[in-house]
């Protein structure tokens, strides 16, 4: 018997159906992935479990505008009241590995054991020593050079140097090669900083250096800096010499193979890869990131262990919140079936991103996935991005649209 398609999006209704008895599930991580999981999984009637580290959440979609000075950090701040009212058992403490043989999370004080674990553990950085680090970039150098990757302090720091620097100075702006968090970011925050520097230091320069020839919705982007930003911000790409090869924090200096670039105000985004505790779990593969099954994101590696979210990779489907939410619903619904005694239904994921260049001015991009010889592949037709050229009016209204979807997606997560 064929199985049924299942489509699954960040607005898509909850999942009800109750399970057959009360499995064990301990989710690792709260963020939009961890916390939509835990709670799908608690209303399908599962004992459920999340381990989370922070006693709240700060959310790093809308964060570029933070770092613009169009928003405060107090909006990306959530916790986690309304998913522990949903029947989920928190438990703030940091996860050190896991056994899955066992099928216990290691604690720093303890362990939690589990008959399905589902691992949501974000990025990591690589800095200093980390294999695949940018040569010159470590914690230290990240508070000279914030990354602002991570929303929290270094956000508010690289707003408070873009304040600082004087008007005639220099931003520059590091790209890394894919794959990374949230692949249209970069963009994003340069078009904000471009527009802050715009309307508050008019005489700066803002430098954008790529490890790519080739970005999300690239088209939009480079049709609205032409148009709002020209002379401002520079993108230099992959075949022109945009990858930087090191910095020094304390010369303020970014270099590539051909140049070395003074700074007055550097943002050094990093190569990254999955979160610490997927490396210790044994879920990670030589590239960093924890390959799964597209239909149930078990391991390829552990058995017994899903991996949804930023720190997991599986083909066409990038690395976005929307993605993240909708990965931890079929992740829920394929749980409950596998423990069931059913085999997983094949879904179809949706990705939609949002991107703002200025206050009024937002461009979109989306996608539908389906699975395809073990990876996540568009399907052709399904998706799109906004259209170029579109007027005034429009670009406002996908802008208010942005708006709307955070509020949305943060509400339907965090409560």
């Amino acid at each position: 018997m064929k199985r049924r398609a299942v489509l699954l999006g960040t607005l898509a209704a909850p999942f009800v159906a109750r399970a057959q008895g009360a499995a064990r599930v301990v989710v690792v991580g709260g963020g939009f992935a961890g916390a939509t999981a835990a709670r799908s999984l608690a209303q399908a009637g599962h004992q459920v479990t999340m381990i989370e580290a922070n006693a709240q959440y700060l959310s790093c979609p809308f964060s570029n505008p933070v770092v613009a000075g169009m928003r405060e950090l107090d909006g990306q701040q959530f916790g986690w009241d309304k998913v522990a009212a949903a029947g989920v058992k928190l438990v703030q403490a940091r996860a050190t590995g896991v056994d899955g043989t066992a099928k216990r999370v290691l604690l720093d004080g303890g362990a939690v054991e589990y008959d399905r674990l589902v691992m949501a553990p974000g990025v990591d950085l690589r800095l200093g020593s980390d294999p695949g680090a940018l040569p010159g970039y470590d914690r230290a150098a990240a508070e000279r050079m914030p990354h602002a990757w991570k929303a929290g302090a270094q956000t508010t720091l690289l707003r408070d140097q873009l304040r600082a620097m004087p008007d005639g100075g220099t931003v520059v702006m590091t790209v890394p090669a894919n794959p990374y968090r949230c692949p249209p970011g970069p963009y994003e925050r340069a078009s904000l900083i471009a527009w802050y520097l715009k309307n508050n230091k008019p005489r700066s320069k803002l430098l954008v250096l790529d490890a790519k020839d080739q970005f999300s919705k690239q088209k939009l982007f480079q049709q609205a800096w032409a148009q709002m930003y020209p002379g401002l911000l520079e993108w230099v790409s992959l075949s022109n010499g945009g990858a930087v090869t090191g910095v020094d924090p304390a010369a303020m200096t970014v270099s590539t193979d051909f140049d070395t670039h003074k700074a007055n105000v550097a943002n050094v985004i990093p190569p990254q890869r999955a979160g610490a505790v997927a490396q210790a779990a044994g879920v990670a593969d030589r590239t960093g990131w924890c390959p799964v099954d597209p239909v149930s994101f078990e391991s390829l590696r552990v058995a017994g262990i899903h991996v949804i979210g930023d720190a997991a990779i599986m083909g066409a489907m990038p690395k976005s919140a929307f993605a993240a939410n909708a990965q931890a619903k079929v992740c829920a619904q394929a749980i409950t079936a596998l423990l069931a005694g059913r085999a997983p239904e094949v879904p179809r994921l949706i990705n939609t991103c949002y991107s703002l260049v200025a206050p009024e001015y937002g461009i979109s991009i989306a996608g539908v996935y389906r699975p395809v010889n073990g990876q996540l592949t568009d399907i052709e037709g399904a998706g799109g991005t906004s259209p170029l050229d579109a007027e005034p009016a429009v670009r406002a209204q996908e802008a208010a649209y942005a708006d709307v979807w955070y509020r949305t997606i943060t509400g339907s997560v965090f409560g």
